[in-house]
């Protein structure tokens, strides 16, 4: 699958549900790898804001990101739009704190979206697999979620508010394809007294009996209608038989739980990675989604970090041993420090340094406390990079290296004997003029023990 954006900017005004503020939202297309990303047009310097689960700094009433100085509230309907139409890069300007909040539901952001039409790039789509299931619990408010491996995407979530009016209801969809039609109308809700605790601490001022669907799940008397219907500008409210306002009709019988549905989607958006699981979620909120969406996206960096490790299997061949590196360096004994090399690219090389307690340095460096030196860690990361530069020269024989410059050279770990030195060399400029740039790890099992640039010039011998 390739990466997507959209063809045009396309904008959408309404107003914020807390801030009662004007906003437009205006889409606008973006490169490959660019992510989405919120901008506030109306601050100085209109700063941007990573739609990151990381920026996550309110969850009260909707969810809040956070970034540079600028806020942009109630951005899960937003964030849902674009995870239901697989749009994985887009700029999103505003020119207020919050998104509009339209009717409730996503409905108008796919319009939108749709109306400015869906571009393919031409990067691929980089998905994360769960590997095991991962879990988020809330006890003392009955929130359970889980991820499951599966080879797609499907979403499962089950509310139950001990409401004799709401009762217990569940929604799902087996494909982010069923998105649109099945989940993208649907609106927010709240109960009575949630509404009258909002009124009286002065939000929702952006709020309007169209855009929620109000359970009312108590008693409430006819002077309490009246006042309702004053506050939002309603010649009359009354509650139907279900105690629901009659202020929409429902639009599916369990409208509350696709929107619950809705709201993880667009909250679990903020990962940042198209996931592949199965999601199954009871008495989820944005809370609850944002804890656990950041579980997963740990469990992502944590998998890339892991991936970049290299990885050595002594049962395995060496690709030279080392008779053929020593016909490469011009190193000999006690100066050669790369034992084999067990893989190389054109940008890349693998190789292997056994350090035992027979080195010589280690008669004099810490005797009593044997320590491999950090400069020798660097040396050898620097003799298994002169093999990947002199591998590629006809007479590798009448070349050698000599160091320019060490950067950003970071020691994490001892490294004692016993251990087993696995370098990994990358390229990181073309060689010019002799000149070569490399980046260099050097790993114990999957510990990064040391880090450095290394500068290095390939010269004839005189």
């Amino acid at each position: 699958m390739k990466q997507t954006t959209i063809k045009k900017a396309v904008s959408i005004n309404g107003v914020g549900l807390h801030t009662g503020q004007n906003v437009t939202l205006t889409f606008t297309p973006a490169s490959e790898n660019h992510g989405i990303k919120f901008q506030r047009i109306d601050l100085p310097g209109q700063p941007i804001v990573n739609a990151d689960v990381d920026n996550v700094v309110d969850t009260s009433r909707g969810t809040t990101i956070e970034q540079n100085g600028a806020k942009v509230a109630t951005v899960e309907h937003v964030m849902a739009s674009l995870a239901g139409l697989e749009i994985d890069n887009c700029l999103i300007q505003v020119d207020a704190a919050e998104t509009p909040i339209m009717d409730g539901s996503s409905r108008y952001f796919i319009k939108a979206l749709k109306e400015s039409g869906i571009q393919e790039l031409n990067a691929e789509r980089e998905y994360f697999s769960i590997p095991h299931n991962v879990y988020y619990t809330e006890g003392n408010r009955s929130v359970e979620m889980i991820a499951m491996p599966l080879d797609d995407y499907r979403l499962t979530v089950m509310v139950d508010y001990n409401s004799p009016v709401l009762g217990s209801q569940h929604a799902s969809i087996t494909s982010l394809k069923e998105f649109e039609t099945d989940l993208a109308s649907c609106r927010t809700f709240c109960f009575l007294h949630e509404l009258e605790m909002l009124l009286k601490h002065g939000l929702i001022k952006g709020g309007d009996l169209n855009n929620a669907i109000v359970i009312v799940d108590r008693v409430i008397k006819d002077d309490e209608m009246d006042h309702l219907a004053k506050l939002f500008n309603k010649p009359k409210v009354e509650v139907r038989k279900e105690g629901i306002l009659n202020n929409v009709d429902l639009r599916y019988h369990n409208e509350p739980a696709r929107h619950k549905l809705l709201d993880l989607i667009g909250d679990l958006a903020l990962i940042g990675t198209p996931i592949k699981a199965q999601i199954m979620a009871a008495r989820p909120g944005h809370a609850a989604n944002v804890e656990f969406g950041k579980k997963i996206k740990a469990l992502i960096k944590k998998a890339r970090t892991n991936n970049n490790i290299p990885k050595y299997n002594p049962n395995k061949e060496p690709l030279f041993d080392i008779n053929a590196i020593s016909k490469f360096l011009p190193h000999k004994y006690p100066f050669l420090l790369v034992d084999k090399v067990v893989e190389m690219g054109q940008n890349h090389i693998i190789a292997i340094k056994n350090v035992t307690y027979n080195e010589p340095f280690f008669m004099g460096h810490f005797p009593n406390n044997p320590v491999m030196p950090g400069v020798l860690i660097i040396e050898a990361m620097a003799q298994a990079g002169g093999v990947m530069i002199l591998s590629q020269v006809e007479d590798p024989e009448n070349y050698n290296t000599y160091f320019m410059k060490i950067d950003n050279a970071k020691f994490k770990e001892k490294v004692l004997p016993g251990d087993t030195l696995i370098f990994r060399l990358d390229m990181i400029a073309p060689v010019r003029r002799g000149i070569c740039m490399m980046k260099g790890q050097a790993y114990v099992g999957e510990k990064l023990v040391c880090e450095a640039e290394l500068m290095a010039q390939v010269a004839k011998k005189q």
